[in-house]
């Protein structure tokens, strides 16, 4: 059968035992340290995108894929709003929403964002309705002036369901007094739990039309809420319907999305990522460069056999092929070990820990200070898997050239003088 000639002189040399074992052993201890190299990476990298996919279902479980506001006034004619959202179809569902700052008062005071929402609409565009711990959504009802809390803001106001909770809005109204603020006493039908504090802590959601006369807004809402069959396209679908309502509906609406809303969390995230398989391509790296030591003393050890290869017609330039060839496929073996094991470690990580946890007494992610009760998230993606082995197998090329050189710099007759 054929071979190019280089390709299977690096065969040969990469099976043929060594008169040297010390060679042998730094060989396989730089297989190994890329194996292990590349397992790491491809394991640290999942949990990294585990915990992103994580946060990000967590947040877009309350935040709408797109919003469509008014421009400084509110929607009066949100229905046909609605309907005209529903129409495209880019759009799962749509629901109106009123939104003010507010201050809640039991036992204490906080600060938090006043949401009035539609329950038989809101599980269209958010996940709350799944996520209560106690009470319903469903108890919202109009004039009957109940409130639903975040988890860690109603343990911050010290109230749990059937307590009042007096609510006080920046809408001043004029009195024989003087101008006071809107105060009303709600009470506290339900408490959810999203796993993220900017919602436990700093959302309270009430029925639309109780938040419409608390905001006296009349009939209308601070916008329309989308949730898309794709979350990606959700500024294009955003600003085309912004688009559409002002033409069909007037006036000028403002357009808004959720990777917008929190690029600087998502892009830090992203950052986080992109230096972490810096540093780990690093290690890699430093593993793959053991193979220069490697073919180096391998060179040295087989002067005399290159020298006879090159009297016998080999050019330089083949000899440094064979040379690249053997380095490459020492890498390539460390490579495809490494990402077996990181595979099976990453698909089977869970199950590690739980023995680690057990073995030595400990817990990697406490319930009473992570959300995450799954247990470590992970997320193993193709093409991360895909760049991991090119990086890995461009790093191992690279280590062999400076070797193949000098083995391709070998003179015969000094190499053989001795012989």
């Amino acid at each position: 059968m054929f071979h190019p000639l280089p390709l299977a002189l690096g065969l040969r040399y990469t099976r043929a035992k060594r008169r040297n074992h010390f060679i042998s052993f730094i060989s396989a201890v730089s297989m190994l340290g890329i194996a292990l190299g590349v397992t790491v990476l491809i394991t640290v990298i999942s949990v990294m995108n585990g915990f992103e996919q994580e946060l990000r279902t967590r947040i877009l479980g309350m935040v709408a894929h797109a919003t469509i506001s008014g421009a400084g006034t509110p929607i009066t004619d949100w229905p046909a709003a609605v309907d005209l959202a529903r129409s495209d179809p880019r759009v799962l569902g749509a629901a109106p929403y009123v939104e003010g700052e507010a201050m809640l008062q039991g036992a204490s005071v906080q600060g938090a964002v006043l949401r009035g929402v539609l329950p038989e609409r809101e599980a269209q565009v958010s996940e709350v309705a799944e996520k209560m711990k106690r009470g319903s959504l469903d108890e919202l009802e109009g004039g009957a002036f109940n409130i639903v809390l975040g988890s860690e803001l109603a343990m911050w106001l010290g109230v749990e369901l059937g307590d009042k909770v007096t609510v006080y809005v920046p809408e001043f109204r004029s009195t024989p007094i003087g101008s006071l603020p809107q105060v009303r006493r709600f009470t506290v039908v339900g408490i959810f739990e999203v796993g993220a504090q900017q919602y436990d802590l700093g959302m309270a959601l009430i029925h639309m039309d109780d938040a419409q006369r608390l905001l006296r807004l009349g009939q209308g809402v601070s916008g329309i809420r989308l949730r898309l069959v794709d979350m990606f396209t959700a500024w294009q679908v955003a600003r085309d319907l912004g688009d559409r309502f002002s033409a069909e509906l007037g006036d000028y609406y403002r357009v808004r999305d959720w990777s917008r809303e929190h690029s600087n969390f998502f892009r830090a995230i992203r950052t986080e990522k992109m230096v972490m398989f810096i540093i780990l391509s690093l290690i890699v790296a430093v593993a793959a460069f053991n193979l220069v030591s490697s073919l180096v003393m391998l060179v040295t050890d087989k002067q005399a056999d290159i020298a006879i290869l090159r009297t016998l017609g080999l050019t330089p330039r083949q000899v440094m092929s064979t040379f690249i060839v053997q380095g490459s496929l020492i890498g390539f073996i460390g490579i495809v070990s490494g990402l077996v094991g990181g595979v099976l470690l990453t698909l089977n990580l869970q199950k590690v820990v739980h023995v680690l946890e057990r073995t030595f007494g400990f817990e990697a992610l406490p319930s009473d200070v992570y959300y995450i009760s799954g247990g470590i998230p992970t997320l193993l993606q193709r093409e991360d898997v895909a760049a991991i082995a090119v990086v890995a197998f461009v790093l191992c090329t690279l280590a062999t050239i400076y070797p193949a050189w000098r083995a391709s710099r070998v003179d015969p007759a000094a190499a053989l003088r001795y012989e």
